[in-house]
């Protein structure tokens, strides 16, 4: 498995592994899927896309975007959304896909990656995190709205690159 930058082609694989973590209404605070137009346009508006593809048969398992949190003094810090079809979760490629944006955000001169909304019940993504060294914020209650319409608490996240 390589992770390596988007191309063109890789477009309908990517739309299609996002829209699924957007319909499963569990990790994405977006709630419209993704089309042709719209997905391109995503995609090419980040700092940085990437795909995760399996060097034998080219096949594309999971995607993440790199992109500022904000603007202006605090342009420094950049966020990432990783996302890996449901087929192919627990194979590592999760992890694959955070180091490689690790390395992209500092590539683009980036001091520190934060993630504003991870939900507390997403126990394998905080593990990971824990796991590579970014330190937990603290949680903000009932800060995701789940696809069935509860409320759930996020946990912020930051690394210093």
């Amino acid at each position: 498995m390589i992770v390596r930058a988007y191309k063109k082609d890789d477009l309908d694989t990517m739309i299609e592994i996002w829209n699924e973590v957007v319909e499963e209404g569990v990790a994405f605070p977006q709630e419209d899927l993704l089309d042709g137009k719209t997905g391109a346009d995503f995609f090419a508006s980040q700092t940085y896309s990437a795909v995760a593809e399996d060097e034998n048969n080219h096949d594309i398992y999971g995607l993440y975007i790199l992109h500022p949190n904000n603007v202006g003094r605090c342009g420094h810090i950049c966020n990432a959304s990783y996302a890996v079809c449901s087929t192919s979760r627990g194979q590592r490629i999760g992890e694959k896909l955070v180091l490689d944006s690790l390395h992209q955000a500092r590539k683009h001169m980036f001091q520190i990656l934060q993630f504003n909304a991870v939900v507390e019940s997403n126990i394998y993504a905080r593990r990971l995190y824990e796991k590579l060294g970014f330190i937990s914020l603290g949680i903000i209650p009932g800060g995701f709205r789940m696809k069935d319409g509860h409320y759930e608490n996020i946990c912020p996240y930051y690394y210093v690159l």
